[in-house]
């Protein structure tokens, strides 16, 4: 069947992303056992910008009205951050299993984490990386987002940091129907 107009074609991008990302390749995994970047629906259609947005997050109500070529795109670009997430869950083990404090830990993957939102956002355009920039600075005063010693003084303990520094934001991830799910290490 052929479209004579592009869009059909695009709304269709969403399902055939999810198609591709939960086919287990003849593995017996089920729903359950999924880990990483889980679709959990198709995307949602565009919104008029001038739709009220019901969320206090502006990172949220930016995606809520992109065209779905771009949705599709941030999505994507969502799912690369969660794989840097995994790396990051997996420096954590590899370096409990050397010895390191957990001070060290705490730092490293707070770093990796800023490392990771530079290279998501070199995918961006420069209105969604305005967005993103926009509301770091103004929460902790840097671009990236809390230093370790920012969350070290939020939190009281380099394990909370630790685990600060490998969330992902719930809100972002249900816009772009997306579930992130640890995998084990």
């Amino acid at each position: 069947m052929r479209f004579s107009s592009p869009l059909p074609r695009r709304a269709l991008l969403p399902f055939v992303a999810a198609v591709a990302l939960l086919a287990t390749g003849g593995t017996a995994a089920t729903a359950a056992d999924a880990c990483g970047s889980i679709i959990t629906a198709p995307l949602a259609p565009p919104v008029p910008a001038d739709d009220p947005c019901p969320s206090t997050d502006p990172v949220v109500c930016r995606i809520r009205v992109l065209p779905m070529d771009e949705k599709v795109e941030a999505q994507r670009t969502r799912i690369r951050y969660h794989d840097l997430l995994e790396a990051m869950h997996r420096t954590e083990a590899d370096m409990r299993e050397a010895g390191a404090s957990d001070e060290e830990i705490a730092r490293e993957l707070v770093d990796m984490r800023n490392q990771a939102k530079e290279i998501t956002r070199a995918g961006m355009t420069p209105e969604e990386v305005r967005v993103l920039e926009e509301r770091n600075m103004a929460k902790y005063g840097n671009p990236l987002g809390p230093t370790a010693d920012q969350l070290y003084l939020k939190y009281g303990s380099w394990q909370k940091v630790t685990d600060a520094s490998m969330r992902t934001s719930y809100a972002v991830d249900r816009e772009l129907a997306l579930e992130y799910r640890p995998c084990p290490v």
